[in-house]
Parts: C-alpha cells; structure tokens; sequence
C-alpha cells in the first residue's frame, strides 16, 4: 500500500495548528503567527519519525510528554514555571476534546470494518478512508467551533456577576478612572461589528468630554449633521447603538470606539477590554455612586490578561 506522506504531513500540520490556536484562546494568550506555525511544524514532523530506525520512541508515554513540552515552548515560550504548565496541561486539555470527538464522530459513521471468516478486517489506501477525511476536513473544524463555544459558556459561569470592577478608559485624549458593574443583563452590542457595549453614566462624567460631544450623546439624532460639526478625531470613532428598554420603544444612544480599556478586578489582574464599545447614557445608573459604568460580560471573556 503506498503511503501519501506529504498529504498525512499537511493534515497533521493543520490540525496541530488548530489544537494550538484553541490552546492560546483559552488562556488568552498573545498569538505570535511565526511561533504558532513553527510549533505546529515542530508537532507534525512526528510522522516523518514514524520511516526512521528511531520509530520506536513514538510509542514511548516519555518521549511524547518530552515532545509536547516542546510544543508548546516553542508555541508559546517559556516566561515562568506557573505560565508553562497552563500551557502545557491546556494543550492536553483541548488536545482530549478535540480528539474524542473526532473519534466518536469516527465510529459513529464507520462502515468500512467488515468481519471475513470470524476475522475483522478494514478497506483502506494510501490516502486514507474517505470517511476518515470527511470527519477530518469538515468534522474537526466543527468539533474546535464547537468546543470554543463551550469552553466561552464555562467561562461566562465563572465569572462573578454584580462584582464592582476598576476601570481605566481612555478615548483620544481624556483618560477616565472609573468604577464598573459586571452585570449579566447587559447584552448590549454593536449591530456592525458585533462588539460589546459597556454603558457609562455620562450625567456624572459629562464634564470629562467635549461640549459637542454632550450634546450629541443627548441628542443622537444629530449625527451626521453638516451644520454640527464634532471634529474629526470624534468623528471616526462614532457609532449609532440601537437599543431597546422593558416596555420601550426602540431608543438609540451614541457609542465611541475607545483607545483602550482596562479593568482590574478585586485580586489586582489586569484584563486588556478594548475590543468594546463605549455608550454614553444620560441614566443615572447608580443611586449611590457607587459605579459609573455597566460591563458587557463579553468584554472580559474576550479581554486579554497583562502579564506581569
């Protein structure tokens, strides 16, 4: 039988690229393309190890925990100890979820085993069953999808709602230092770009933007309007957020791209939110004042963690 090895390379190569992805996702970790690739060429040169004298040592439980350390120093380096075995114990993780799937999907759909004579035998050639790159082609991509997904939900569940955050903004030039609510009924995102809306309470931090700016945010009809001009360092961050309140009508309120956000939790971790929306509300959102802004839970799924 002749074995494609340049097509069994190329498909190993693309899903160890994937496992490593997932991996860097999970822990949101910084994703440097040129470590991601050399260590998924450094995890799919395993099979060329398979034609060698040394194809013994694939099977041994030491030499593949060896390769995996690796793996993933060479994916995501090696900072501290703590650092690396979240990668590491992570990478198997994702690795078990992956590959189960795969194998379930495999034998669920199998039908090229058949029993000649009392004795089990398969149908295969050089480039492997056809169900086997059915499920590899089309089936893993779903199965990472689907175990993204799931993985997002665990998180959401983790995370303490109601919990009062620090929060650092910073649009163009204003830098605002305040408090915020995590709060699991803001679902608020953008229609366009499908980023999350954190809503700040503007009728205490008014003093904090542009007079044009305020009378924009308290009159989002004008946008667009030649004859109210907002400058242009404004102008290309603005964005129209629909939105709608228990027994309302359909309501809209202006949103600003910000430059950066930063929350820091009770425990002191810092978390880089930026990928959000800023909504700027005229509704007191605290009686007491205890915070002046409500978060999208999604933005600290999503937010990435400041290494120290």
């Amino acid at each position: 039988m002749a074995i494609y090895l340049d097509v069994i390379w190329f498909l190993n190569f693309c899903i160890d690229l994937f496992l490593l992805l997932l991996t860097g996702l999970v822990l949101k970790r910084k994703l440097v393309k040129w470590r991601m690739i050399t260590g998924a060429m450094v995890a799919s040169s395993v099979i060329f190890l398979v034609l060698t004298p040394l194809s013994t040592l694939y099977y041994h439980p030491m030499f593949k925990m060896l390769f995996s350390i690796v793996i993933v120093v060479t994916s995501f380096g090696f900072k501290r100890f703590s650092y690396f075995i979240q990668n590491l114990l992570t990478f198997y993780f994702v690795s078990f979820i992956c590959g189960g799937g795969l194998i379930a999907l495999h034998y669920f759909f199998n039908n090229e085993m058949v029993i000649l004579n009392g004795v089990v035998t398969t149908k295969s050639t050089g480039f492997g069953t056809p169900i086997s790159w059915v499920l590899l082609i089309v089936g893993f991509p779903l199965i990472w999808i689907f175990s993204k997904k799931r993985l997002e939900q665990i998180e959401v569940r983790k995370i303490k709602y109601d919990e009062i955050v620090h929060v650092d903004l910073f649009i163009n030039e204003h830098y605002l230092p305040i408090k915020g609510l995590i709060d699991s009924g803001n679902q608020l995102q953008d229609p366009i770009t499908r980023k999350p809306v954190m809503i700040i309470d503007m009728s205490h931090l008014q003093d904090k933007f542009p007079k044009n700016m305020v009378h924009l945010a308290k009159n989002p009809e004008m946008i667009g309007d030649p004859n109210f001009p907002i400058g242009k360092e404004w102008e290309e961050k603005l964005s129209i957020i629909p939105y709608r309140g228990v027994g309302q009508v359909n309501q809209f309120i202006i949103g600003i791209k910000p430059n950066k956000v930063m929350i820091t939790d009770e425990s002191g971790e810092e978390l880089d939110c930026s990928n959000a929306i800023v909504g700027l509300n005229f509704t007191n959102l605290s009686s007491e004042g205890d915070f002046q802004c409500i978060l999208h839970p999604q933005m600290l799924i999503q937010g990435k963690k400041r290494l120290a």
